[in-house]
């Protein structure tokens, strides 16, 4: 039994819907159909969810909402027709996006959430309508009956242990499920969205609820890359890669798959596969638990934009007691999250992301360090990206940190940080974002190159 997630672009336009339709009905074991919204159908276009923001930031803003909304209800439109569909589902859509909008707006967070699972909720239904007409017999599931419960604000949305029980109980259907990703409800039905590409998710809560012996996610792209294709050309192809180095790859940039998305199956242990809607034959890449050793190191090279830097200095912060929980306490209390903490004696470093910051926020939280925990020395700096090099194998290769180090200067390039993780699969170094890609290039060069390969 297998649980098929399709991506945004699989499921853009008619004729990507009637390859998802293909795909399923080629293998009887492909029994739920997670799926997202309509994506783009080319370079320039918008994505469904992008409109559907749109959309409810013009009620919010007690805007003329119906231009927008009829601009949702034309791609849907659009899908239809090209699927010989008449316009009843239509319908169903418009009068589902023009409830939702009437709904209450107190909750902007939740109102937002709400338009914006439409996209999902409504791709759902329009497919399971379509995969009957066309003699599959399915069935849309919405996930408020099904059971996938979620927490409550303010924590961001996550699955709670009974949604498992609740969904488990989908596998006795005989019809294909047709299941739309991306949110829950609340114990309460309040609808809440997973974290954007949260569909990743519900099908991997989906694989794991009903025990599912293989969860294949299908995007628009043969397999994962050992690097950005866009970057380095005509990267490795990744055949078997364990959850760990996904997971790392994930989230340092690797957009295939959300970095969430591991959880569920990881525990089962349940492999899952990433495949292309455009070419279903090709292998794929396997997620799996454990895979065969390789005379590669490393598994995979990404990078990702988008950091600051706050620098801390104080003599003799080494024997002060509480200093690291005092400043990590600063930031909590400004919502603010944190990477890495790299620290030296007298020093220390605290990688985040660049978008939780506001300048009033960083105002405050230097002078909450220099007053409070009465540091000689607090600044931030932005514009860095981190270098992520992944791989199973690293903690059992001699010198490859020197390696990596050396690669990245003979492009010139200052490293402004490195980090190993305690779990020695991945290595890190923060750098100014205009080296990016430059150093992406010579650290695929030193490790997968023929001559590094040996």
């Amino acid at each position: 039994m297998k649980v098929c997630k399709f991506g945004g672009t699989s499921v853009a336009s008619a004729e990507q819907i009637k390859k998802v339709a293909a795909i399923i009905k080629a293998d009887p074991s492909r029994k739920f159909v997670v799926v997202s919204a309509p994506g783009k159908r080319f370079d320039t276009d918008t994505k469904v969810t992008d409109l559907l923001i749109e959309l409810s930031n013009a009620a919010l803003q007690k805007k003329d909402i119906n231009e927008k909304l009829q601009l949702v209800v034309n791609r849907y439109k659009e899908i239809a027709i090209g699927l010989n569909m008449d316009g009843k589902i239509c319908k169903v859509i418009e009068d589902d996006l023009r409830l939702r909008i009437s709904q209450d707006q107190t909750e902007v967070e939740l109102f937002v959430d709400n338009i914006k699972a439409s996209g999902e909720d409504n791709n759902a239904k329009l497919i399971a309508t379509y995969f009957t007409s066309i003699g599959l017999r399915s069935q849309y599931i919405d996930p408020k009956s099904a059971g996938l419960v979620v927490n409550d604000l303010p924590e961001r949305a996550q699955e709670l242990p009974e949604a498992y029980d609740n969904l488990s109980t989908l596998k006795n259907l005989s019809e294909i499920v047709v299941f739309p990703g991306f949110f829950g409800y609340t114990k309460e039905g309040v609808l809440r969205t997973f974290d954007r590409g949260g569909s990743d998710i519900t099908g991997s809560i989906l694989a794991a609820a009903v025990r599912a012996d293989l969860y294949e996610n299908f995007t628009d792209v043969d397999s994962v890359f050992t690097a950005n294709p866009r970057v380095i050309n005509s990267p490795v192809e990744i055949e078997e890669i364990t959850y760990r180095e996904m997971r790392e790859l994930s989230y340092a940039g690797f957009s295939v798959f959300h970095d969430e998305a591991l959880r569920p199956v990881f525990k089962l242990g349940i492999p899952v596969c990433i495949k292309n809607t455009n070419n279903p034959s090709a292998p794929g890449t396997r997620i799996v638990s454990e895979r065969k050793k390789t005379k590669r190191p490393v598994t995979g090279i990404t990078a990702d934009s988008g950091f600051s830097i706050l620098y801390v200095s104080k003599y003799l912060m080494n024997r002060e007691i509480g200093f690291g929980r005092k400043l990590l306490q600063i930031l909590e209390e400004e919502d603010i999250s944190y990477e890495h903490t790299p620290s030296g004696l007298d020093d220390i470093s605290v990688i985040l992301r660049s978008y939780q910051l506001t300048p009033e926020k960083e105002e405050r939280i230097i002078n909450r360090v220099l007053n409070e925990l009465h540091a000689e020395d607090a600044h931030f700096r932005h514009d860095f990206s981190m270098i992520v090099i992944v791989g199973e194998g690293m903690n059992n290769s001699t010198g490859l940190a020197a390696r990596a180090a050396t690669a990245i200067s003979r492009t010139g390039a200052n490293i402004e940080m490195i980090n190993q993780g305690s779990s020695e699969v991945s290595l890190s170094f923060g750098v100014h974002k205009s080296n990016e890609n430059m150093i992406l290039r010579e650290l695929y060069k030193e490790f997968f190159s023929a001559v590094a390969v040996g």
